[in-house]
């Protein structure tokens, strides 16, 4: 690891953190510390960063917002890469948006329906980065990121920088290739279409005013804890158990989306792992589904 250290700081790659709190860098603000932290500022620094790790075997985990992430009280050992603003930038051409990875997937709908192409008005309500979306295929109000998506420029874990078109990701229900076959996308590119920046504006509007009405934005959180069953909504299924506002430590089941757990104050990750384990006993046990987690758990336990 000294040597790994040695030659990481003589590349010059961005800013490297030590024994650093990841609980800053996730929006539940759970987690422990990593052992090493960097920010590579764009592309040329994270292929190099990732060819070192792969030179020297040092483990590593990619970080985008953390809004769909659970770090576990011990952090996570090895190396934690998180882009930064050097793949934080967006640009349109025709009906093409292309984003870096650390680009807000919310700020991209944005943009989108200011140069009049829809298709990313979904994605109005995601909290999370360009990369994330893509590694998770996030979706929301019936659409996901695979409706949409051209291609995507990928470092793997030897260090190749590579481009996946649509095909080579394997898209599924939240999932992708990327779950599979570790890598770290670089930079994204969506195809829309062209459409009346009145009425992207007014669909964008209705999903934002409805996530006000009914998600606990006010509390850290992870967004949707568990997927929804064929034909079915996790959340109803979390009501209908009677298990909104159930809490384990500062962990809660939220008062106002049964699907999502929040932070009240000093919530660890035990606490969330908790609490998951017994809703998904619970709803097992009244309806006879198990609730598939969609937050990834990571970290030493």
């Amino acid at each position: 690891m000294e040597a790994f250290k040695a030659e990481l700081e003589q590349a010059g790659i961005g800013e490297i953190l030590y024994n650093e709190p990841l609980s800053n860098y996730t929006t539940w603000k759970i987690g422990g510390p990593a052992d090493i932290l960097i920010l590579p500022r764009g592309k040329e620094e994270l292929v190099t960063a990732v060819r070192l790790m792969n030179k020297h075997r040092i483990a590593w985990t990619n970080l985008g917002r953390g809004s769909n992430m659970l770090v576990s009280d011990k952090g996570i050992r090895g190396v934690v890469m998180k882009p930064h603003k050097g793949l934080d930038y967006a640009h349109f051409e025709g009906s093409l948006a292309t984003a870096g990875a650390s680009y807000s997937f919310i700020k991209l709908s944005v943009m989108a329906g200011k140069e009049g192409l829809t298709g990313l008005e979904f994605a109005g309500g995601i909290p999370g980065t360009v990369g994330g979306a893509v590694y998770m295929n996030a979706g929301a109000h019936g659409s996901d990121v695979s409706r949409i998506f051209k291609s995507a420029d990928i470092v793997l874990e030897t260090g190749e920088l590579v481009r996946y078109e649509k095909d080579d990701m394997r898209f599924s229900y939240r999932h992708s290739i990327l779950q599979e076959q570790k890598g770290v996308v670089v930079e994204a590119t969506f195809e829309l279409a062209e459409g009346d920046r009145k009425e992207i504006a007014a669909a964008m509007a209705t999903y934002k005013d409805k996530r006000r009405r009914t998600q606990p934005l006010q509390l850290p959180s992870a967004g949707s804890v568990f997927r929804n069953p064929p034909n079915d909504h996790a959340a109803r299924l979390i009501q209908e158990a009677g298990l909104k506002g159930v809490r384990r430590g500062g962990a809660q089941v939220s008062e106002q989306h049964a699907n999502f757990i929040v932070n009240t104050g000093q919530a660890t990750a035990e606490d969330v792992l908790a609490l998951i384990a017994h809703i998904r006993s619970t709803v097992q046990d009244r309806f006879g589904i198990l609730l598939v987690p969609e937050v990834l758990v990571v970290g030493e336990r």
